[in-house]
């Protein structure tokens, strides 16, 4: 985004839980974007506050878990893409992409091969192997990996810190110890443990109400 040399298909691959939808979003608010900061989106012009507000038609995201099939993938993006974009560019986002049937894929393929000066497709899936060599070849992949527990832990804290939650390092380490770097069970876990902390105190006891004893315990 940067120095503007972009391909026309990303395939996000990685475990659960770690943002490859997430980015898919950042990416396409920034392929929108009137004012890129470094390659970032700014935040400020009228296509980000947009996309911001949920007002955006550009960007279309599918989760390929339930369409699955070649009538989906023609109706949603083969013939929806020849139609010019509100703004500058289009994205297309599929979630969990290698849902999608073979036949879907091979019509997919011609679009893939020839795209819309203004269109983009970010394909986003936890098994990578399972897409077609043909679509993989015409992508630019980015593997992502587990989140770290120190990033997590900070990620958790800032979360406290905006719930006005005060909490145990020890039981931020333990939630981050459980989700295994799936961030987005870490902030579930923490969303179920805040709710039950006495007057927002979270400790390793009120994980304890959460997680299993057993577990703690292997855990520490």
């Amino acid at each position: 985004l940067a120095t503007g040399s972009l391909g026309h298909a990303f395939l996000f691959s990685g475990p659960r839980g770690v943002g490859k939808t997430t980015c898919a979003r950042i990416l396409a608010k920034a392929l929108g974007c009137e004012s890129l900061q470094e390659g970032e989106p700014c935040g400020a012009c009228a296509p980000c506050i947009a996309f911001q507000e949920g007002r955006v038609f550009d960007v279309i995201e599918i989760d390929a878990a339930t369409h699955t099939g070649v009538d989906m993938i023609r109706e949603a993006i083969i013939e929806h893409v020849r139609f010019a974009p509100a703004g500058t560019r289009k994205v297309y986002i599929l979630d969990e992409a290698h849902m999608l049937s073979t036949a879907s894929w091979n019509a997919l393929l011609k679009t893939l091969e020839e795209p819309p000066a203004y269109a983009f497709f970010v394909f986003a899936t936890t098994e990578w192997h399972k897409v077609p060599p043909t679509i993989v070849s015409r992508c630019q992949r980015f593997e992502f990996r587990r989140i770290q527990a120190p990033a997590m832990i900070e990620r958790l804290q800032g979360l406290c810190e905006a719930q006005g939650w005060k909490a145990e390092p020890a039981a931020l380490a333990l939630l981050a110890n459980r989700s295994e770097g799936c961030l987005r069970d870490a902030e579930t876990l923490l969303a179920q443990v805040g709710a039950l902390a006495e007057a927002g105190a979270i400790t390793l006891d009120t994980v304890g109400l959460v997680i299993p004893l057993a577990s703690m315990t292997h855990a520490l």
